[in-house]
């Protein structure tokens, strides 16, 4: 990992994280090397032939350093001390994501995003990690007894030691780390999300394999790890078709959005298929061998513009009618301005230096539940179980406040605070009240 000389702060730490986790999980999972090949060689070309329109939504600097990866928890204990660690890198908690009504298969878990909040953070690292927690008191799920069977597994193991917690907790106090303990704290960051070595209890892990593959990952092992990591790309259909054509067998879609002429919204996703990884399991009368696991996929991501409330309204009923581009047409105006005249996306507004207004989109910074599920389920090999005639248990976004330990933020608020502070500014800029300020006709 490179760090520069003297004190390192949070946005530091967070780049440098983000560069460490890529260069490990790369040797972990060779096909993820080829993903980031291809990205770069998909956005190379897209820069080329659209220019400066290419990097509307993110210099090609940014969409090139950016990833988000994904971890699983199995206690809000594990999700307090894995938000401390976060928390050293100036990354807070977002949103409330519930997948267990968001697939067809059994995901039992819930989750959040720890990633930067500030428009100048965003823009300086913008790594954000996709954090889900399991629910094992989740009757659909998970009987009174394997309930707590594994609760006793999950209190037993410890994720994250006392130094990196230690070093974490000082980082987020004193806003960064001097040089040779911010390496210290990279490098134990770093490991706490390597793939374990330890041999995996064989009908322990089976037992919940068949409620949950994700059940499985999390509570089945005596570690945690990253379970992707994901580089963005500026056209996803043709890295797709790339990836393709290099033998990487891709899921069967791209979820989210579809392709069309209009603006692009929110977060597209697709993936490479899990590959079957070597483990040592352990057998039940004492022996050790080698089995494989398909645990960890490649995944990649294009993103497009914040939608409001309302815009967000459209999008989730535009899913259940099916979402293709003909469902989109009818949905959405074509247009930035008309995304702006039906109050449906989030831009922030600047003067230039002639005095007129110019318009900017926001760039959705974080998740689709629905799609994120979708990912989960396209590389499960079995569906597992999931007794729907059995009450859920019930978490919110307040709930996971609590377990986190933290503010947990609203997405919708943040971007709309970016919205009012680029008025405030445009606004005193040109001496007039910004809600007189007028919008409506500025340039894209």
């Amino acid at each position: 990992m490179t760090l520069g000389e003297g004190f390192q702060e949070p946005w530091q730490l967070r780049a440098a994280f983000a560069r460490s986790l890529s260069d490990m999980y790369g040797r972990e999972v060779p096909a993820y090397t080829t993903l980031l090949e291809v990205s770069h060689e998909v956005n190379a070309d897209v820069v080329r032939a659209r220019g400066a329109d290419a990097e509307r939504l993110g210099s090609i600097d940014r969409v090139t350093a950016e990833r988000h990866g994904a971890i699983r928890v199995g206690t809000p204990a594990e999700l307090q001390q894995v938000a401390r660690v976060f928390g050293a890198m100036g990354m807070h908690p977002v949103g409330f994501y519930d997948l267990r009504d968001a697939s067809s298969s059994s995901v039992p878990v819930i989750s959040t995003a720890f990633r930067p909040i500030d428009r100048a953070e965003l823009a300086r690292n913008p790594f954000r990690v996709f954090t889900s927690m399991l629910v094992p008191s989740d009757r659909r799920f998970f009987s009174a007894d394997l309930q707590a069977r594994l609760e006793n597994f999950l209190q037993a193991r410890t994720l994250f030691g006392p130094e990196l917690l230690a070093l974490a907790d000082r980082a987020e106090a004193d806003g960064g780390l001097e040089a040779d303990d911010a390496a210290q704290f990279l490098r134990l960051a770093t490991a706490a999300f390597e793939l374990g070595r330890e041999p995996v209890d064989q009908a322990w892990y089976r037992e919940l394999e068949a409620v949950s593959a994700v059940a499985a990952d999390i509570g089945g092992v005596p570690t945690t790890h990253i379970n992707h990591l994901t580089p963005r790309v500026l056209d996803i259909d043709d890295l797709y078709a790339r990836m393709e054509a290099r033998g990487i067998t891709m899921i069967d879609a791209i979820q989210g959005p579809p392709l069309w002429e209009g603006p692009d919204v929110l977060l597209r996703q697709t993936s490479f298929r899990a590959l079957a990884e070597p483990r040592t399991f352990r057998t039940p009368d004492g022996q050790v061998v080698q089995d494989s696991l398909r645990v960890r996929f490649g995944e990649v991501e294009a993103r497009g513009i914040a939608l409001t409330r309302e815009g967000r309204a459209r999008y989730d009923a535009a899913v259940v009618e099916g979402a293709t581009p003909e469902v989109w047409r009818r949905t959405f105006p074509d247009s930035e301005a008309g995304l702006v005249e039906q109050g449906l996306g989030y831009f922030t507004y600047e003067v230039s230096d002639d005095g007129s207004v110019t318009r900017e989109p926001i760039v959705y910074e974080d998740f689709l539940p629905r799609s994120a599920a979708g990912i989960f389920q396209s590389n499960l090999t079995e569906e597992g179980s999931k007794d729907a005639s059995k009450a859920g248990e019930e978490r919110d976004a307040d709930w996971m406040a609590g377990a986190v330990g933290r503010e947990l933020h609203d997405p919708f608020d943040l971007y709309a605070a970016q919205v009012a502070a680029s008025r405030d500014r445009a606004a005193s800029r040109l001496g007039v009240d910004p809600t007189h300020l007028e919008t409506q006709g500025a340039q894209a």
